[in-house]
């Protein structure tokens, strides 16, 4: 959950991850087409108006913790050493990151919640977001460079972090994240060195 702001600040962050929390509960207890943002709402103990305050469906709200966790990534990239070079600083940041990720709750969720087409669409505009932002810190670091090398690497990260957590999802004994991460990230990294 967000931290810092004032009290208001606090209230707003501690309602949007009530409502996450209660999107995700509900439809790994239903499935994403029997929960509607009513249910949401209610089981957030807020009004259906202070649903559409927050998020703009049902899909948002379940997603809300990986555009959390993709707004911390380029933060992280951003604040990494300037000695590091861009795809230092991207798998430096990955796993960091991933840390969080390795809870075995986590990793039911995600299996679960993977098997609902829908949110593909949210995922997509998620990573898309997250891939320009990321192309504008990668550019930071290498301000000569073509405009397009930025942009391939910051598409090219992304792939291979779904590519991991694919990896990880699929295999019930599957190597920690972390690991399947730094296997991919390195395995990408060729082109970038």
């Amino acid at each position: 959950m967000e931290t810092g702001g004032g009290l208001r600040e606090r209230k707003k962050a501690a309602t949007r991850q009530a409502l996450h929390e209660a999107a995700v509960a509900l439809t790994l207890a239903h499935g994403l087409d029997r929960v509607t943002v009513e249910a949401i709402a209610d089981a957030a103990m807020v009004s259906r108006r202070t649903f559409s305050n927050y998020f703009g469906g049902k899909e948002q709200a379940l997603l809300y913790d990986d555009r959390r966790r993709m707004a911390q990534l380029v933060t992280m990239v951003r604040e990494r050493p300037a000695e590091d070079t861009p795809w230092q600083a991207l798998t430096a940041a990955a796993l960091d990151l991933c840390a969080e990720f390795s809870d075995p709750d986590r990793l039911a969720k995600m299996r679960a919640l993977r098997k609902h087409p829908s949110l593909l669409s949210e995922q997509i505009a998620l990573f898309t977001a997250t891939e320009d932002d990321l192309a504008d810190a990668i550019s930071a670091r290498m301000p000569d460079a073509d405009p397009l090398r930025p942009r391939l690497m910051a598409a090219a990260f992304l792939t291979a972090l779904r590519v991991a957590s694919h990896l990880w999802e699929d295999e019930p004994d599957a190597a920690p994240l972390t690991d399947q991460v730094a296997d991919v990230l390195a395995a990408m990294a060729l082109p970038f060195d």
